[in-house]
């Protein structure tokens, strides 16, 4: 499975939008905010690696 790195573009009430920092053409990325750290802003950086979201 490939790690992934996203910034959070925008929260929207309980969803967060990414965008994969090196996958611009993905487009953005819509996650529920509850499967996402509780400390992201926009603007965070994220890393996905085994089915989880970690801040970096």
């Amino acid at each position: 499975m490939e790690t992934m790195i996203y910034t959070v573009k925008r929260i929207d009430g309980d969803y967060a939008y990414l965008l994969a920092d090196e996958h611009l053409e993905l487009g953005e990325k819509c996650v529920a905010r509850a499967l996402l750290p509780e400390a992201i802003n926009e603007g965070t950086k994220l890393k996905y690696e085994l089915l989880q979201y970690e801040i970096i």
